[in-house]
């Protein structure tokens, strides 16, 4: 199985415009590319798609905390391309904490036995970049760096220059170089999904990546990287879920709700039930389902539209009266509620849960946490752990009251304490984004629901 891994010495470093780079240059050589990206991310994994045709798959040691599932998982993916590109995620070795292995692109590495090519950015530095290399090859006897790719070059004067300081001073190879090009810049924008009016921009900045590193990076070398890989000696991942078959899964998909991880529609497919893309933006009602499972998203940017489509507003309500089960994460639990204030201004939502959901202009939470459940509800019995993720920048003022604690631990230490999540009858939501994969009673509690 031929894999590579693009990591960076820090964030910013630009390992996402290179790998983008790499899978746009690998598809015009012919090659099937499967992608893969570490961490919670749904936004890098868009561009993925975007570019190689093909669903691109979280690799998470921290939701999924098995390491032969995460191994496996990959492997599934993977075996059926002509070679797997991961994406990973801050530098090579940050994840939660200090310890180098948790949560880290570098336990993905190891993890999945995939050779490393370290971004390093190369501005303003020459030979101080052979001691960021240098540092970086010998922090982890368990990992070797692979090979180096140097961003944001001024010239090739430049890069003669810090080639030869790394080649000099350290063994590992430099595979080549990304020029200083301002027209490469991908947008700062924080939608997840790329608008198709933004498309004709963003493929002329892949097929200029591409181009750029045809001519300045040594792909034949990369390859050839990627090919010296160790096979993983595991078996296709696999998750006792029961049968539930004839199952309807209804589940939200637009512009503005469309975060999901594939693994989680890919594991609801394989207990046999049917999933049903709906639009709350567009479509009328909910299609007919036993069970509705409403994603995260970006329902702010489309609050006017959401408020205006009332019959759909009015289907889900329904349904929850009727005590289908539903679902909903982070941008699903902002359109359950009963509205969304944006600038000031307030937009009716569907009304479940009595609460209003305010945007504000900064993130008030972010990152890795586990939820206990205090009660019962759709997604685990009392006192079940969850492992989850939570980005958002609006808050979710109610009188509900909470039925989870949710706490953020650091190297062993609890950081941080909150409460949230919301239950009312069949309907759950709450802020937290998970991974199915982590326990097989979190289907089967909430596919259970309808029969309960």
């Amino acid at each position: 199985m031929n894999k590579i891994l693009i990591a960076a010495a820090s964030s910013g470093a630009g390992k996402t415009t290179v790998t983008l780079g790499i899978m746009q240059a690998l598809k015009k050589r012919g090659f099937a590319v499967q992608p893969f990206k570490v961490g919670p991310d749904y936004i890098d994994t868009n561009y993925h798609q975007a570019i190689t045709g093909v669903a691109s798959i979280n690799l998470d040691s921290f939701l999924i905390d098995d390491d032969e599932m995460l191994a496996s998982l990959f492997q599934k993916h993977g075996e059926s391309a002509d070679i797997s590109v991961i994406e990973g995620v801050m530098g090579l070795f940050d994840g939660l904490g200090t310890d180098r292995d948790n949560a880290s692109t570098s336990f993905i590495a190891k993890c999945t036995k995939t050779p490393v090519i370290l971004v390093v950015d190369g501005k303003a530095i020459s030979t101080s970049a052979a001691a960021i290399v240098d540092g970086f090859n010998r922090f982890d006897p368990e990992l070797k760096i692979a090979g180096v790719i140097i961003n944001r070059v001024a010239s090739e004067n430049h890069f003669s220059l810090i080639k030869g300081a790394i080649e000099r001073y350290t063994d590992v190879p430099v595979l080549g170089y990304l020029p200083k090009n301002a027209a490469v810049a991908l947008p700062e924008r924080h939608l997840g999904l790329v608008p198709q009016e933004e498309m004709t921009e963003l493929e002329a900045k892949w097929e200029l990546l591409s181009d750029l590193i045809t001519t300045h990076v040594d792909l034949d070398k990369l390859l050839e990287i990627s090919k010296s890989s160790e096979n993983l000696s595991t078996s296709k991942a696999q998750m006792k879920v029961a049968d539930f078959s004839g199952l309807r899964v209804a589940y939200a998909l637009d512009a503005a709700f469309h975060f999901y991880y594939q693994d989680n529609l890919d594991l609801i497919r394989s207990t046999g039930a049917e999933l049903i893309p709906f639009s709350p933006l567009e479509d009328n009602e909910v299609p007919e389902a036993d069970f509705i499972y409403i994603g995260g998203g970006f329902p702010e940017i489309f609050a006017k539209q959401l408020h205006d489509n009332k019959s759909m507003r009015n289907s889900i309500l329904t349904a929850h009266e009727k005590g289908i089960p539903i679902y909903a994460e982070c941008g699903g639990l902002m359109y359950l509620g009963a509205s969304l204030e944006m600038e000031g201004k307030q937009y009716e939502m569907v009304g479940v849960f009595n609460g209003i959901s305010k945007m504000t202009t900064r993130l008030r939470k972010f990152g890795y946490c586990i939820a206990e459940s205090l009660e019962e509800t759709l997604i685990g019995k009392k006192g079940m752990s969850i492992r989850g993720h939570e980005f958002h920048h609006s808050v979710f003022e109610t009188t509900e009251t909470a039925c989870m604690k949710l706490s953020k631990k650091r190297d062993g230490e609890i950081v941080k304490e909150w409460r949230g999540g919301y239950q009312k009858g069949n309907t759950f939501a709450s802020y937290l984004h998970i991974h199915f994969y982590q326990n097989p009673a979190i289907l089967m509690q909430m596919f259970g629901a309808g029969k309960r």
